[in-house]
C-alpha cells in the first residue's frame, strides 16, 4: 500500500501572489486528484501586477530537494516552470538524469504575464540544448516557441514548422500555444506528437484579463493525466478543458492579470 496514491513532481518557482508557478501547479495537480511534491528553483516577489524581485536557490539545495524527493516517494510523473538562470537548468537537467521520476513535461516559461523576463538570454540555449532532449511533453507559447526555433511564428504554417523543429531538438511530443496570436476569435493550439499524428485544439478566445497561470496551469494538468495514466492526446484535451474553465468561471483577485479559478469544473470531468 506504500507510495499507492498517484504522486506528480513541479520544478519551478513560487509566485507569492499565488496565481502561477509552484502554487498554480499543485493548485491543479491537487484538484486533478493527485498528490503533488515541489523541487523550488526560485523565489519571487510578485503579484497580480508584475514581478517585484526574484532570486535563484541555490544549487546544493536544488539537488537536497531532488534527493529528499527521490528517496520517499513514488513520482510518477514531473513539470519544469520556472528555471532562471544557466546553473539552475543545469542543476535540474544533472537532477533528472541521476532521478527516475517519470513522464517529463517542460514548460519553458521564459517571460511572465507583466513582461519581466524570468529566463536568462544565456539560459535559452542550455534549454534548448541540454533539457529539450529530455522532454516527453512541450508546452511553449508562441513567444517562447519563437525564442527556442529562431524563427517567426505568424501563422498556422509556421506554427507547425515549428513545431517540427522543436521535435529536431529531441522533443517527442510538442504542443504550441497560439493563445498570443489575438486577431482571432478563437485561441488554437498546435500539436505534433511522436507518432507523427498532429491535429489542431480550439477554444473560443475570451475577453478578459484574469489569465494569469495559464501556461503552468496547462502544462500542470497534463502532467496530472499523464500520472493517472492517460496518453499525451487525452492528456492535453483535458488540460485544454480545465484551463478553459478556469478562465471561463473567473474569480476577482487582484488589480492586474488576475489568476484562474483553479477549483472550476467542465462538462465530461469524470473527476
Amino acid at each position: 500500500m506504500v507510495n499507492e496514491t498517484v504522486q506528480t513532481l513541479t520544478i519551478a518557482g513560487t509566485d507569492s501572489g499565488g496565481g502561477a508557478g509552484v502554487m498554480a501547479d499543485i493548485k491543479t495537480m491537487q484538484m486533478r486528484h493527485v498528490f503533488s511534491a515541489a523541487v523550488i528553483v526560485a523565489v519571487t516577489a510578485q503579484n497580480t501586477i508584475g514581478v517585484q524581485d526574484f532570486m535563484p536557490i541555490p544549487k546544493k539545495l536544488i539537488d537536497e530537494q531532488f534527493a529528499s524527493v527521490a528517496d520517499d516517494l513514488k513520482i510518477r510523473a514531473c513539470k519544469t516552470g520556472m528555471l532562471a538562470d544557466v546553473a539552475t537548468v543545469e542543476a535540474v537537467v544533472e537532477n533528472l538524469k541521476k532521478y527516475d521520476l517519470g513522464t517529463l513535461t517542460v514548460d519553458p516559461v521564459m517571460v511572465a504575464k507583466g513582461g519581466a523576463h524570468l529566463l536568462s538570454e544565456d539560459a535559452i540555449k542550455t534549454v534548448r540544448e541540454q533539457l529539450l532532449p529530455l522532454a516527453d511533453i512541450l508546452t511553449p507559447n508562441l513567444p517562447e516557441a519563437e525564442e527556442l526555433t529562431g524563427m517567426k511564428i505568424a501563422n498556422k504554417d509556421q506554427m507547425i514548422d515549428a513545431a517540427k523543429k522543436l521535435q529536431d531538438l529531441g522533443v517527442k511530443n510538442v504542443l504550441i500555444k497560439g493563445g498570443h496570436q489575438t486577431e482571432s476569435k478563437e485561441s488554437a493550439d498546435f500539436i505534433l506528437l511522436e507518432s507523427g499524428k498532429s491535429f489542431w485544439v480550439s477554444s473560443p478566445r475570451i475577453d478578459t484579463v484574469r489569465t494569469h497561470g495559464t501556461g503552468d496551469t496547462l502544462s500542470s494538468c497534463i502532467t496530472a493525466e499523464i500520472a493517472k495514466g492517460a496518453d499525451v492526446e487525452t492528456a492535453i484535451r483535458i488540460g485544454k478543458k480545465y484551463v478553459q474553465a478556469t478562465i471561463a468561471n473567473g474569480i476577482q483577485v487582484g488589480h492586474g492579470h488576475g489568476p484562474l479559478n483553479h477549483w472550476a469544473t467542465f462538462e465530461g470531468d469524470g473527476e
